[in-house]
């Protein structure tokens, strides 16, 4: 590092103190314990556990109630069965799938890997749950937080693609299950979403607003291909691109100082200089994945050290010092990060 004195990486999230902004994002790479533990000795500030997904819990209920013979009077049986017929062509190929593996991840078994990797390690621990709906989640974050998570990612990916449904009806969802988790738990609450929605600005807004502790921006989904010899769909490009960062760092500058809640840069996360740019555009913390399948674990390190040099080059000597100096409301040309800059650019109006 050249000399340069390494700067305090430590900032302030979801009431803790992380040593670094550097969180390492739900992934197999905190699948199990020994993965965990192997995170934790990354130099990352946090970790977000593997996500439990809403077909695996609700699938095991229903063959637990199929086995004890209660399902015409449960209301909860009632409830899901009401879904998955709503649902069924939307995520009948997921549900298949899940379905299979229900009995090698139940809700137990999140629930015990949550406390065994919170004895393991000795960073913040967030469980994540991958929800599809808003159906009775306060149960299942309520057992979350009695299992020792330090905090709770809901990770919501509603695709608007049902063509009955309005934008109104889909962005509902979000803020229903925030409701519903809030009014159950004490522990810090994050909301990672995707930018489907008809109006990105105001719902971030209006969802930083519900008393979430933290918008993480945003859900990276699969993206589907077609193989033109074998006349298969099949998902491609499942790792981001260090290019994509570019996005996250636009709707970043454009609602920091506007958001009731911290935000967390998520996506396109690769090198020192892409978290560096992201929390200069307003960032609290920078959540990486694809890096680490990519280069491994010591990406952490490499980030940590990249973003302490680049400090102390300019003479920063805490996070806090320039997180949000280069948002849209702290630049001197806010158009900067408006798409009148791309016509600027290409066609020569001044």
């Amino acid at each position: 590092m050249g000399g340069i004195k390494m700067a305090d990486l430590s900032i302030g999230y979801l009431g803790m103190k992380l040593k670094s902004p550097v969180i390492i994002g739900s992934s197999g790479l905190t699948g199990t314990v020994s993965e965990v533990k192997k995170a934790a000795a990354s130099g990352a500030g946090a970790l977000v556990l593997k996500s439990i997904f809403e077909e695996q819990i609700l699938n095991e209920i229903d063959l637990f109630i199929q086995d004890t013979g209660t399902a015409d009077d449960d209301p909860f049986h009632v409830g899901y069965q009401s879904m998955l017929k709503e649902r069924e062509h939307e995520y009948e190929e997921a549900y298949l799938y899940l379905k299979d593996h229900a009995k090698e991840q139940t809700l137990a078994k999140y629930l015990s890997f949550i406390e065994e990797s919170k004895k393991s390690v000795d960073i913040p621990v967030i469980a994540s749950i991958n929800c599809i709906s808003a159906y009775n989640w306060h149960y299942f974050a309520r057992k979350i937080q009695e299992a020792g998570a330090d905090a709770l990612e809901l990770n919501v990916y509603v695709l608007p693609s049902n063509t009955l449904k309005s934008s109104a009806e889909n962005e509902n969802v979000y803020f229903d299950i925030v409701e519903a988790v809030r009014k159950q738990v004490s522990i810090p609450v994050t909301l990672k979403i995707g930018n489907y929605f008809s109006a990105l600005a105001n719902t971030v807004t209006e969802l930083s607003q519900t008393g979430i502790d933290g918008l993480v921006l945003f859900n990276r989904p699969f993206h589907p291909d077609i193989d033109i010899n074998t006349l298969m769909v099949n998902a491609k490009y499942l790792l981001s691109d260090p290019s994509e960062y570019s996005n996250i760092l636009r709707w970043i500058a454009l609602l920091s100082g506007r958001s009731g809640c911290p935000l967390v840069a998520s996506t396109g996360i690769h090198d020192a200089g892409s978290a560096i740019k992201l929390i200069l555009a307003g960032a609290t913390a920078v959540q990486v994945v694809s890096a680490l399948y990519d280069n491994g674990l010591e990406t952490i390190a490499s980030i940590n050290e990249g973003i302490g040099s680049w400090m102390g080059q300019k003479g920063y000597k805490t996070i806090d010092e320039f997180r949000g100096l280069m948002s849209q409301q702290n630049s001197s040309n806010p158009a900067e990060f408006e798409r009148v800059q791309f016509m600027k650019r290409y066609s020569g109006i001044v």
